[in-house]
């Protein structure tokens, strides 16, 4: 790293990194270093649409670029393990996009490594790092609804999506769970921590993977989250959190708020307002920043311990709903 600058590289030109790249230079002492694509085609496109110094023809060329401080994976779910671990043992800091890789296993296996390595290691988990978000744990600690009972959300895509389609795809790891479940439990897990129990139900498309899923899980303490994912019609995509003292209630698009309302016995609600810029990724590329600045190898906004427990949720619920990479 070159004083407080962090220098970025992006593995996997897609989607996901377009958005992701157009927030970065929200993000003060980003450096826009480097792409790498399959193609260097596709490279040198998409580092001059968003004003990257360098594009490389290969995931490895990146890889060795001395002038890359953390790569960012956005690589379909079946190439995150690969991508990454190519990067963590080329000595770089990484920032994955989520799921973190496509079991638990492979997720273990690469944390070990990163550790081995002394490297950071961060999944991308972006709706962890939003400012609503981070507020509503800090007022959850606080007791300001008292004891949480329950975590309701939801995340639904209007469909209908083509078979060849990347979440109908098993060889990308497609499905609801894994691209759009992760949300919704990430925010029950973030509340409630790792289940007592967990229970899942899905149909299934032609090529097996999961289009409407539903989860209900449990807790030693009392409490209960219900969940829902799909991908064959557009849900309210909110969720709420239920305590004994109050309520909180995050709007449509839950997984990236602006704003929540608390709401609390004999009190007029209170609404919290969050305005930023950008699509809101920004957070969670501070945070990596922040950490490889502090020297910390991860973050504990999202930490690899977090992402390990919600790997083995996701792993005992895909077994349940007979998906299978």
């Amino acid at each position: 790293m070159n004083g407080q600058k962090v220098r970025w590289g992006i593995l996997g030109p897609g989607g996901i990194a377009s958005t992701f790249a157009a927030d970065l230079p929200l993000v003060e002492g980003a450096e826009l270093a480097a792409v790498g694509s399959r193609s260097r085609a596709t490279a040198e496109a998409f580092a001059q649409r968003h004003g990257f110094a360098r594009a490389h023809g290969s995931y490895a060329e990146l890889a060795a670029d001395d002038g890359v401080d953390i790569v960012y994976i956005a690589t379909p779910h079946a190439f995150h393990f690969e991508a990454a671990m190519l990067c963590v043992e080329a000595g770089k800091a990484v920032l994955v996009e989520k799921p973190i890789t496509l079991d638990l296993a492979s997720a273990a296996q690469l944390i070990q490594a990163a550790r081995t390595r002394g490297v950071f290691l961060m999944e991308a988990m972006w709706m962890r790092c939003n400012p609503a978000i981070r507020k509503i744990a800090e007022l959850v600690d606080e007791g300001a609804i008292g004891w949480v009972s329950a975590v309701h959300a939801d995340f639904g895509l209007q469909g209908p999506f083509a078979a060849s389609h990347r979440l109908r795809d098993p060889e990308l790891g497609g499905g609801a769970l894994l691209d759009l479940g992760v949300y919704p439990i990430h925010l029950a897990h973030m509340l409630l921590g790792s289940p007592a129990s967990a229970h899942a139900w899905a149909h299934l498309t032609p090529e097996r993977v999961d289009e409407n899923t539903g989860v209900l899980l449990g807790y030693e303490a009392g409490a209960v989250a219900a969940l829902t994912c799909s991908i064959n019609g557009a849900s309210r995509n909110a969720a709420s959190i239920t305590g004994t003292d109050g309520r909180i209630d995050l709007p449509p698009g839950f997984f990236v708020p602006r704003t929540f309302t608390l709401n609390r016995p004999d009190r007029a609600p209170e609404t919290f307002e969050f305005a930023f810029e950008g699509s809101g990724y920004q957070f969670e590329a501070a945070e990596a920043q922040r950490c490889l600045l502090a020297g910390e190898l991860e973050s504990p906004l999202v930490s690899q311990a977090t992402t390990l427990e919600v790997m083995a949720l996701l792993d005992t619920l895909r077994e349940q709903i007979g998906v299978f990479y």
